[in-house]
């Protein structure tokens, strides 16, 4: 199994943290020690979304972390970006490594079948979901538990992340199903104290 180097992924939503800017609260952050960072702003046109992109990636680097951008390949391309994170309809994760190997390419995942299918095209890691509620995910689907979690785990030999209404205590049950790690967008986007939370994360998970 591949070793993504980080425990906990963190999905942005500037409209989250509003009024603080994104880049303030991903610079928090990543200083606090968060290792993996994906720019998830789907309204953003391209240009908008790869000035961000730039500005991410320098905070990014600066603090040893790495960025993945979310289904714009092109975009994670010019911005120099480790990775791009693929909707489970989204473009083949082989065809992404034809374009540059060196990109990590992770895979939005709500099944058996697709985490197969995505780990088969070429994925190095999964994001399996929604574990809990959260409004977030809600249109996927309802919550479909750490008994699925474990299921997706055991049928497939790369990491899989927890994600969907995700906090530090369902963390552990998540971990103990399996779980590589997790991913969360407003646990860290809405929270008072970034640095609290981001510590709140070592310390459940015991790495970032």
């Amino acid at each position: 199994m591949m070793d993504p180097g980080f425990r906990y992924y963190l999905i942005t939503d500037r409209k989250q943290c509003h009024p603080r800017p994104l880049t303030e609260v991903v610079e928090q952050a990543c200083r606090q020690g968060i290792r993996a960072v994906q720019l998830r702003e789907k309204d953003l046109g391209g240009r908008a979304l790869f000035a961000l992109a730039g500005e991410l990636r320098v905070i990014t680097r600066r603090w040893k972390a790495k960025l993945f951008i979310n289904d714009r390949t092109d975009v994670a391309l010019a911005a120099g970006a480790d990775g791009v994170h693929c909707r489970e309809t989204g473009i083949n994760p082989g065809k992404i490594k034809c374009l540059r190997s060196s990109l990590i390419v992770g895979s939005s995942v709500h099944s058996i079948e697709s985490s197969r299918r995505a780990e088969q095209e070429g994925a190095d890691f999964l994001l399996f979901g929604p574990v809990f509620y959260t409004a977030s995910k809600a249109k996927y689907g309802a919550p479909q538990g750490t008994a699925a979690l474990q299921e997706v785990v055991e049928s497939v030999a790369v990491p899989v992340f927890a994600v969907g209404g995700i906090t530090p205590e369902r963390a552990r049950e998540c971990r103990s199903a399996g779980a590589y790690g997790v991913a969360g967008i407003s646990s860290i986007m809405m929270a008072d104290s970034v640095g609290q939370r981001v510590n709140q994360w070592k310390s459940t998970l015991h790495t970032l």
